[in-house]
C-alpha cells in the first residue's frame, strides 16, 4: 500500500444539501452520522471523479433526486490510498473485500460497527490522508475520501467558486 497524490490540479465534484453548501470542505455532514469510511465524530469529506458519481452518490437510492448544489473542487493532496481499481490482498487486510457492504444497514440497524469504519479506523491511525475507491452506487465511478483531520497545510481540497456564488452561511435557508 504506496500513497499516491490526487493532484496537483485534479477536479472532482460533490452535490451538497443547499443548506449545507456554505461548508463545502468542513466534513461536519459526515461527521454527524458516520459515512462509508468515517464513524460518527470523525469529519471526512467524500467527492467523486465524475458528476455523474457525484449524483448517484448524493441520491443514495432515492427515485426523485432533492435540491442540490453541484460544486467543483479542485484537488491536491499527497498521501492518498487508490483502492479505486480493487485491493492487493497481500497488501491489506481482507476485510477491504467488504468495502461494498451496507453500512448504513450495519450501523443503524443492526447496530454494529460496519466494517469499513474499522478500515477508516486504522488508515487514519496510519496517517493516510485519503482512499479512492470504486463507487457502489455508481458501477464504474470512483470517490475520494478525505479524512480532515490528516490533511496538513500544503493540502487542498477547495472549492471551485470564482464568482463568489456558493453561499456564505446558513442565513438564507432560516
Amino acid at each position: 500500500m504506496t500513497p499516491t497524490r490526487v493532484g496537483p490540479d485534479a477536479i472532482l465534484h460533490r452535490f451538497h444539501s443547499p443548506d449545507w453548501a456554505h461548508l463545502p470542505t468542513s466534513g461536519a455532514g459526515a461527521a454527524a452520522n458516520g459515512g462509508r469510511f468515517n464513524r460518527p465524530g470523525v469529519e471526512a469529506l467524500y467527492l467523486s471523479v465524475e458528476p455523474e458519481t457525484a449524483l448517484a452518490e448524493y441520491q443514495q437510492g432515492a427515485t426523485i433526486t432533492p435540491p442540490a448544489t453541484l460544486v467543483a473542487y479542485r484537488v491536491d493532496v499527497e498521501g492518498v490510498v487508490d483502492f479505486s481499481g480493487g485491493y492487493d490482498p497481500t497488501a491489506w487486510p481482507d476485510d477491504w473485500a467488504e468495502a461494498g457492504c451496507d453500512w448504513k444497514y450495519i450501523a443503524r440497524i443492526e447496530r454494529r460497527n460496519p466494517t469499513t469504519w474499522r478500515i477508516g479506523d486504522a488508515l487514519i491511525r496510519s496517517g493516510v490522508k485519503g482512499v479512492l475507491f470504486p463507487s457502489y452506487r455508481h458501477p464504474g465511478g470512483t470517490n475520494l475520501v478525505l479524512f480532515s483531520a490528516n490533511l496538513g497545510p500544503d493540502d487542498r481540497a477547495a472549492p471551485h467558486d470564482p464568482a463568489g456564488k456558493l453561499p456564505r452561511d446558513r442565513r438564507s435557508w432560516s
